[in-house]
């Protein structure tokens, strides 16, 4: 149980790191606990110990966020972590990657960020917005505007600032105070 190599160790501590910088997302004790048993890289009390020894050692801090805890890596961590990546064996490395690859996929089709636009026959232009979760219309919206560029510019705010708008445009229909923009 106990780890008497030094190099197997410093592999196990620059996996955890590998993780979490791999992430896109913060991830919690329990996902990285999940994600590394799932793969039998070590046992669950090897996962724990290096964890906080990697906080002690001030290469990732544990953040509360949005009411959860999560490990975010620090200049440190990444530092070391891309002084010694090559210690971490490249088939681990791959599996990691394809895996948050495949993780980013179900969410991509878990939740869904649409809109179109068209050309109505008085010239103007009908845009059409939706937030699409599980095959579910969660928000739809449809603007009529004047022309083919503010069509263009409405779907491409839309696109990058979907959360902030929609979040914002429930606060007004329920009278709740607007989000500043970050």
């Amino acid at each position: 149980m106990f780890i008497d190599n030094t190099e197997e160790l410093a592999q196990n501590k620059l996996l955890l790191l590998y993780i979490i910088d791999k992430s896109e997302k913060p991830l919690t004790n329990e996902q990285i606990t999940e994600f590394v048993l799932e793969r039998n890289y070590m046992n669950y009390f090897l996962i724990q110990q290096f964890l906080s020894e990697l906080i002690q050692s001030d290469f990732i801090e544990y953040i509360n966020k949005d009411g959860n805890n999560y490990y975010h890596i620090l200049d440190k961590g990444k530092a070391t972590l891309s002084y010694f990546e090559d210690r971490i064996p490249k088939k681990i490395k791959e599996e990691i990657v394809e895996k948050f690859m495949e993780i980013r996929e179900k969410e991509k089709k878990a939740t869904q960020v649409l809109y179109d636009y068209y050309q109505k026959e008085d010239s103007q232009y009908m845009v059409n917005l939706k937030l699409v979760e599980k095959d579910e219309t969660l928000f739809s919206l449809y603007i009529n505007v004047a022309t083919d560029e503010q069509a263009r510019r409405i779907c491409s705010v839309w696109e990058s600032n979907t959360e902030y708008i929609y979040k914002n445009i429930l606060n007004l229909l329920v009278g709740e105070k607007v989000a500043s923009v970050e």
